[in-house]
């Protein structure tokens, strides 16, 4: 068993870096639910229109925008982040008011935003900068989609970005290699005592 001091476990990065692969056994560790932030962007999506939420529609009404260069792709990336900031802010504080934990996952979980919380939310920034890294790791969770290195661009991108935005703001930022001590190293950066090996 882990004994943490935490009611919203955040594990964020970019696409591709392992935060599913990271954000289940640790859910599994803790002994919490999991809450995928891309489940809450599909319902507020679902919700209104792109009238009304016009960055949260903006990759289905703009798909030509996925060609663009890498920085321009994360700059609209980080805009989509921010309209679903508020969405995200809700289901923390109210995981902080009932005291009921959860890990809560997500590309949309941006560094400013765990930054608004100084207790009872502790976040952890998978990070990989390494393009051919993040190009295997898409091709193995996605082998239909053949090579996706303008995505792995953009990934690694995010990734240097947010690793910059977690040493100014004092957050945690944790490379996604190696990847055999990845949980171990996350579990230690919560401030936890032990990690229960059977939970993996």
């Amino acid at each position: 068993m882990v004994n943490n001091n935490w009611d919203v476990l955040a594990i964020a990065g970019p696409s591709g870096v392992g935060k599913s692969c990271l954000s289940y056994p640790l859910a599994r560790t803790f002994d919490v639910p999991l809450v995928e932030a891309d489940d809450l962007f599909h319902a507020v999506e679902a919700l209104t229109r792109p009238v009304q939420q016009p960055w949260i529609h903006y990759w289905r009404t703009h798909p030509e925008s996925a060609q663009l260069p890498a920085a321009e792709v994360l700059d609209l990336h980080l805009k989509v982040c921010r309209a679903l900031t508020p969405a995200l802010r809700a289901v923390i504080d109210n995981h902080i008011e009932t005291g009921m934990p959860i890990v809560l996952d997500g590309d949309y979980i941006l560094p400013e935003l765990a930054a608004e919380y100084k207790e009872r939310l502790k976040a952890v920034f998978l990070y990989e900068e390494d393009v051919d890294q993040l190009v295997h790791n898409f091709r193995t969770r996605e082998p239909q989609s053949g090579e996706q290195r303008a995505r792995a661009e953009v990934s690694a991108l995010f990734s240097q970005w947010q690793k910059s935005e977690c040493e100014r703001l004092g957050l945690i930022a944790l490379p996604a290699r190696p990847w055999a001590t990845v949980l171990e190293r996350a579990v230690a950066a919560t401030g936890s005592l032990k990690v229960d090996h059977r939970s993996i």
